[in-house]
């Protein structure tokens, strides 16, 4: 499996390698052993999955008491994957970085806790599936606008309103968001 660090060192990028034939492919999608190569010592504990339509965004969530990493892939159609750092005392503090996730180029996306995550879809519809190193806690659910200025986050939106829930709409900028230290 290829591993390549982002602009952001902690949010990483993996890429399986597919082995296929006429019949189809064979790839492995998680492996502990690349993550402790990464040195990086989680344990995932839940995974999640969840279907959208074109044009939703989704996030920018985080949790403060149980910060979740999160390691994302799109098993059907495309996504803009987007991570940002809230940790107040990183170098990348208000930082973001953004990834296509498909289910033709297999690639997933590791966010770390301490980091906000969202996504917006471009095909017709996506399956997405995220393993998560904590449990979800809905009393710990926090959302950053999506288009705060400050972020000034580059979605590649087909058009100027996405589908948002009323949390992602009411969501705070960084400025007002409560974030890590």
């Amino acid at each position: 499996m290829k591993v390549t660090a982002s602009s952001i060192p902690e949010i990483l990028l993996f890429e399986p390698t597919v082995h296929g034939d006429d019949r189809g492919y064979f790839m492995e999608t998680w492996r502990q052993s690349v993550f402790e190569q990464q040195h990086l010592d989680v344990e995932f504990v839940q995974d999640n999955q969840s279907k959208s339509s074109r044009g939703t965004l989704r996030g920018l969530h985080y949790q403060l008491q149980y910060p979740q990493g999160k390691l994302a892939r799109v098993v059907s159609g495309e996504i803009f994957d987007v991570a940002v750092d809230l940790r107040r005392s990183s170098a990348h503090f208000g930082k973001w970085v953004g990834a296509i996730l498909s289910a033709e180029n297999n690639k997933q996306l590791w966010v770390p806790p301490g980091f906000a995550h969202g996504f917006y879809v471009i095909s017709e519809s996506a399956v997405m599936l995220y393993k998560c190193t904590e449990y979800y806690h809905p009393e710990d659910d926090y959302s950053l606008l999506w288009n705060d200025a400050g972020l000034a986050i580059n979605w590649p939106l087909l058009d100027s309103n996405p589908q948002l829930s009323e949390k992602d709409r009411n969501a705070n900028s960084l400025t007002e968001a409560l974030v890590y230290p």
